[in-house]
C-alpha cells in the first residue's frame, strides 16, 4: 500500500476516517446480510469482496467470467483472511448466460446485489462489434440483473460507474451514463446506489499494472505525458463501492472528494517515480525504434528507456470530473466522501429508443460504428465525442 500511495504523490488513505467513524455500522450491516458481488474477480470486484469477507458476512456469493482471476481471488482471500462461518462459494460464470441465469433461479436469495462487472477500456470503441458487446455488458447486462434482484426482494442494487460518465467524450463513459439512466428508471422497484471515482491504481490492464507487465518482459515504458488523472488505490476502490452500497439512499452516487490529497497526476509522472522505486533511471528516447533497441542494453546500466508522448487517439479526455453543474451534491455528510443526489429522472421514451434500436441492429445482425455513435447521439446530445481515426492498438 504505502509503494502505491507514493507513485501516485500521497501519504495515506483516502477514506480511512470514515471507514473508521462508520466500522461499527458497517460490521453489523455486513454481518448480519447476503451479498452478491458480480464482476468479482476484477480488480475493484476483488478489493469490494475483500472488504465483504472480513466483515464476516452471512452469505457472499462471487462471480465472474475469468476462471484464473476467480482461482486467484480464493487464493488471495484464504492467505490473507482465512475463513468465515458464513456461505462464501465463488462461480465462474458470464452474466449474460442461460447458466448464470440457472444459478439465480436456484439460489437467487440476496440483501445485496453489486455489479462490477464493466469493460471499461476506451480501446474497447475502435470497432463495431466489441462497441456492442460493451453496450451489453455495461448496460443491459445490469439492466438484466437489477430486474432479478427486484424480482427476488433484495434491499439494494449497487453498480459502478465511472468518472468518465460526466460530460462524456468516449463510448465508454457514455455507456456507463445510459446505464445511469437504466438505473434511474429502475430505481422504483428496486433502490439502487452507485459510485463514480478516478483510476484504479495498478488495476488489471490499466497503464500502471502495463509498467509492471513491461519490466517483466524487459520492454519499455511508455505512457503519455500531456494527461492527468486522479488515482485511488484497489483498497480504496472497495470501500467506495461498499460505502456507497450500504449508506447510499436511492439513486445515490458516491465520489471521491477533491483535496490536497487527491490531486491529478500524468502517467509519465508515475512512470518515473516507479522506475525509481525500482532503482532504474529513466532513459527518454525518440521513437518506439530506439526504446525497443536500447531495452537490451541500458537495465545493465542502471537505466531504462521511455517513450513519453502527446496523445492523439480517440476517446482521450482532457480532464477528469465527478460531478456536473446541474448535479445536486450533499458534500457534508461524510469527510471524503461526495455524493449527488438524485430524483428519478430519466426520458422513458429515450430508454426505450435504445433498447428497440439496439435489438433490431441485433436482429438484423449487422452494424456500424457509427449508427451507434449516433444513437449515443440521440440519448446524449451535449456528448463530447470527437473521432481522431486514432487508437491505443495502433500503439505500443
Amino acid at each position: 500500500m504505502a509503494s502505491i500511495l507514493s507513485l501516485i504523490g500521497r501519504e495515506k488513505e483516502l477514506f480511512s476516517t470514515d471507514i473508521q467513524q462508520h466500522e461499527v455500522q458497517l460490521q453489523q450491516a455486513v454481518s448480519g446480510s447476503r451479498f452478491l458481488v458480480l464482476g468479482g474477480a476484477g480488480s475493484i470486484g476483488q478489493a469490494v469482496t475483500k472488504e465483504i469477507f472480513k466483515r464476516q458476512p452471512k452469505k457472499l456469493h462471487v462471480v465472474d467470467i475469468s476462471e484464473n482471476n476467480m482461482v486467484e481471488l480464493v487464493r488471495d482471500i484464504r492467505s490473507s483472511f482465512g475463513y468465515i462461518d458464513g456461505d462464501f462459494q465463488t462461480f465462474a460464470l458470464d452474466i449474460g448466460s442461460l447458466e448464470y441465469d440457472a444459478f439465480i433461479k436456484a439460489d437467487g436469495q440476496y440483501d445485496y446485489v453489486l455489479n462490477l462487472s464493466a469493460l471499461k477500456h476506451v480501446r474497447s470503441e475502435k470497432d463495431p462489434y466489441t462497441l456492442m458487446r460493451m453496450i451489453d455488458v455495461n448496460v443491459f447486462n445490469t439492466e438484466k440483473t437489477m430486474q432479478q434482484a427486484a424480482a427476488a426482494g433484495a434491499k439494494k442494487y449497487f453498480c459502478v460507474s465511472t468518472d468518465k460518465a460526466a460530460n462524456p467524450v468516449n463510448m465508454m463513459g457514455a455507456s456507463k451514463r445510459i446505464m445511469e439512466m437504466f438505473l434511474m428508471r429502475r430505481s422504483a422497484d428496486i433502490a439502487i446506489s452507485t459510485a463514480r471515482f478516478a483510476n484504479v491504481a495498478f488495476s488489471d490492464g490499466s497503464l500502471l499494472h502495463g509498467f509492471n507487465q513491461r519490466i517483466q518482459k524487459r520492454q519499455p515504458i511508455v505512457a503519455p505525458q500531456d494527461i492527468k488523472r486522479y488515482f485511488v488505490t484497489p483498497k480504496e476502490s472497495g470501500e467506495l463501492c461498499l460505502m456507497s452500497c450500504i449508506f447510499g439512499a436511492n439513486r445515490d452516487i458516491f465520489f471521491p472528494k477533491l483535496s490536497e490529497s487527491l490531486h491529478l497526476i500524468s502517467f509519465a509522472d508515475i512512470a518515473i517515480k516507479y522506475l525509481k522505486q525500482l532503482g532504474y533511471e529513466p532513459h527518454l528516447c525518440k521513437d518506439e525504434d530506439e526504446a525497443r533497441a536500447l531495452v537490451d542494453i541500458l537495465p545493465e546500466q542502471g537505466k531504462w528507456p521511455c517513450l513519453f508522448t502527446d496523445s492523439d487517439t480517440t476517446g482521450e479526455k482532457d480532464f477528469e470530473e465527478f460531478f456536473t453543474d446541474n448535479e445536486t451534491l450533499d458534500m457534508q455528510r461524510f469527510n471524503n466522501l461526495g455524493v449527488i443526489k438524485n430524483n428519478p429522472l430519466f426520458d422513458a421514451e429515450l430508454v426505450s429508443l435504445f433498447e428497440q434500436s439496439i435489438a433490431d441492429m441485433k436482429t438484423d445482425c449487422a452494424w456500424t460504428k457509427e449508427q451507434i455513435v449516433e444513437l449515443f447521439f440521440t440519448m446524449i446530445p451535449d456528448f463530447g465525442h470527437k473521432e481522431t481515426g486514432k487508437y491505443l492498438d495502433s500503439k505500443m
